[in-house]
């Protein structure tokens, strides 16, 4: 049994899953108590998530956690995507099944905003990236549905998590900061905005920082699952939580949360909105223990999901180390896409959809899965530089290595991919990032850990990372001019 466990509950936007950490000897190990699926459910008015089923498999986890560990549990924490909220009725029920934020109803939402409050002026309040469905967005596009009428209270998806598992509502920090409806300066609700949007001031609730302690499971929760512990307000946003895991020994460094989105950026102490700031639409989200994450989100690797699921479609059961086998093996610089061009934005014929831009574009069609793939990684990889060169510019100095956690830090292809076109090395690791943070702003609340410096030494020592060097740049640094051309 270990001195310590803490229970992180860890939603992506494609799996969830519920891992233990185990603290013990000033080193931390986790262990998978529960994996599952994710993804949006289609109903009438469109895509949802079955919110229902994911408290259903996070209880699963939980229960198996206490089943394991028991008294030595001391604690749980919840992070999730961002942007997606539930609207609560006066009773504390839900008045719809949340959105999922590739919903087209906020399609030319963004437009209809800017003539109520002039863009300029949203990015200098909020410092915020623009994306079609920030939650300033979703809730604009809930105006006109008649059941937003009965919302008395908004929570995003690990605070609503939270709720139901201690049943006290609360706003944590960091997810708030995703909502392009903060003052990113004051960390706190901008309600002029709010009311220039016509959104209702009482659904939006006190606003608290990550590592508060919310209180214990519900008496009937305790019952069920066999156990009680303290459920901490984590870095709520997931990429939060997996920055707070991120080595970063220093300001000589950038990261990348890799997974269904790539997030690359840098650690700050304050947001920074400026006129390059803007043009260059970078995103001041909130982090952990006081820190800003200046970052720029990119489209990541939903391509190749999308691709991997209309294959499965057709009868082709591929895995993605097989699609990465395939992408090494084609030949290399057939054809770039923009990763973050709006027709990869929503569920598509991947493949097709590729195929599309590379024909509008004038290149040469990637015709087999092989070069589809490498046509989205390589393209990935070259955004990456882009963006790096941006956060160089932005900050005036140059960044030595990259960092990259999560899930899609074990795609070895789209490293080696990264390194090469970067021309720095790149540091991977750890995997489960997001879990780590998550279970560090755990520790950091019960006073296991004095603080984020401290914690991410003990995530290094007790986690292994891997350095991948660059290799033919040149090649890269030739076609970096074709992408910049086509993009």
């Amino acid at each position: 049994m270990p001195t310590k466990c803490y229970l992180a509950i860890d939603l992506g936007a494609s799996s969830g899953r519920v891992l233990a950490g185990l603290f013990e000897n000033e080193k931390l190990e986790l262990k998978e108590m529960h994996r599952f699926w994710n993804g949006a459910i289609e109903k009438e008015d469109g895509l949802h998530w079955d919110i229902d089923q994911l408290f259903t498999e996070i209880k699963t986890g939980l229960k198996n956690g206490f089943a394991a560990y028991g008294s030595a549990v001391q604690a749980i924490g919840v992070d999730t995507w961002g942007v997606d909220y539930g609207l609560l009725d006066a009773n504390g029920k839900l008045v719809n099944t949340p959105f999922q934020y590739r919903d087209a109803r906020t399609d030319g939402m963004m437009e209809k905003v800017f003539k109520t409050v002039p863009k300029a002026e949203v990015y200098n309040r909020t410092g915020l990236q623009f994306m079609f469905f920030n939650t300033l967005y979703q809730l604009s596009a809930e105006l006109s549905r008649p059941d937003f009428k009965k919302a008395e209270q908004m929570l995003f998806m690990p605070d609503l998590l939270n709720y139901w598992l201690t049943g006290k509502a609360a706003t944590e920090y960091t997810i708030a900061s995703t909502s392009q409806l903060l003052d990113a300066k004051k960390r706190d609700w901008d309600f002029d905005l709010i009311e220039k949007l016509g959104l209702p001031k009482k659904i939006f609730g006190k606003i608290v920082p990550p590592g508060t302690v919310l209180g214990s499971l519900t008496a009937e929760l305790q019952k069920e699952l066999g156990g009680n512990a303290q459920v901490i307000a984590v870095g709520g946003h997931d990429t939060a939580s997996a920055v707070a895991a991120a080595p970063l020994a220093n300001k000589d460094c950038a990261y990348l949360s890799s997974g269904t989105w790539s997030l690359m950026g840098l650690e700050e102490s304050n947001p920074i909105i400026t006129a390059e700031s803007a043009k260059y639409d970078v995103t001041n989200e909130g982090g952990v223990c006081n820190t800003i994450r200046f970052l720029k989100n990119i489209g990541g690797l939903w391509l190749l999901q999308e691709c991997r699921r209309n294959w499965m479609e057709q009868g082709e059961e591929l895995d993605f180390i097989q699609i990465a086998e395939l992408a090494m093996a084609a030949e290399p610089f057939v054809a770039f896409i923009n990763p973050d061009a709006p027709e990869f934005a929503k569920p598509c014929d991947m493949p097709a959809a590729i195929q599309a831009f590379c024909k509008k574009t004038g290149q040469r069609v990637p015709q087999t899965k092989g070069e589809i793939a490498r046509t989205a990684y390589e393209s990935l990889a070259m955004r990456y530089r882009s963006v790096f060169q941006t956060l160089e510019k932005l900050h005036g100095r140059r960044l030595e290595k990259l960092h990259i956690v999560g899930g899609g830090c074990q795609n070895k292809v789209l490293n080696q991919f990264s390194a090469d076109a970067l021309n720095r090395p790149i540091v991977a690791g750890p995997i489960e990032a997001t879990a780590i943070g998550n279970i560090l702003m755990q520790m950091i609340a019960k006073g296991d850990v004095g603080g984020l410096a401290e914690g991410r030494a003990m995530i290094s020592e007790s986690f292994a990372a891997r350095v991948i060097l660059p290799e033919d740049t040149a090649a890269w640094d030739k076609a970096f001019e074709r992408f910049t051309a086509i993009v």
